[in-house]
């Protein structure tokens, strides 16, 4: 019979995973070496094959878990604003702060997202690619309920991205603690989104 998963070994992966997104993010995916994630996670390179196979299989489970976080985050929202009746632009407000306050705690793992996704082999990497488009297909339909009058087939995924522009480089210039919070940042994104696409109206 094999032996059973100990929970402490989910827990250690958890750890692997927040000290492999850091390295990551500060040396770059390619010059990360599982040399590199054993030693900053205070453990030797046999020690961290025993949890992961590989780099790439580090890689992927962070982008996996994270990917996933992101889709829970949108659910999340949604069943929030059919239980509070939020209307459309409540529920799409919700949704850019509730984005944020992840972003605050995963920076590294979003870099990881955003500049290491290529890296993985073709069928993980699809799928990761997958998440992410139904991450945009989900901000594009809170945007449409939200500005009905604004977006339409040509326009909708210009805003989309637009919307995606302001919020997921954050990870490069915004710091907890900073001059800006995050949930200030926050409010201060859906003033500019709401003022410029409710203008027309």
């Amino acid at each position: 019979m094999a032996r059973p998963i100990s929970a402490s070994h989910d827990l250690r992966r958890d750890e692997i995973l927040n000290v492999a997104a850091a390295c990551f993010a500060q040396r770059s995916y390619p010059a990360t070496s599982m040399n590199d994630i054993a030693a900053a996670c205070g453990t030797s390179k046999a020690r961290l094959y025993h949890y992961y196979e590989s780099k790439e299989a580090i890689l992927f489970d962070l982008l996996d878990r994270y990917t996933q976080k992101l889709l829970l985050i949108v659910a999340q929202v949604e069943a929030k604003a059919q239980r509070q009746s939020l209307d459309e632009r409540a529920a799409l407000h919700e949704l850019i702060r509730a984005f944020l306050r992840e972003y605050e705690t995963s920076a590294t793992r979003h870099a990881a997202l955003l500049g290491a996704t290529q890296f993985l082999g073709e069928e993980p990497r699809e799928l990761i690619l997958d998440r992410q488009r139904d991450v945009v297909s989900a901000v594009t339909r809170f945007l449409r309920r939200a500005y009905p009058e604004r977006l339409d087939a040509r326009n909708q995924t210009a805003i989309t991205m637009t919307l995606f522009g302001m919020i997921n480089w954050t990870f490069t210039w915004l710091r907890p603690g900073g001059a800006m919070s995050y949930a200030a940042f926050a409010e201060e994104v859906i003033r500019l989104l709401d003022q410029g696409l409710a203008s027309s109206t």
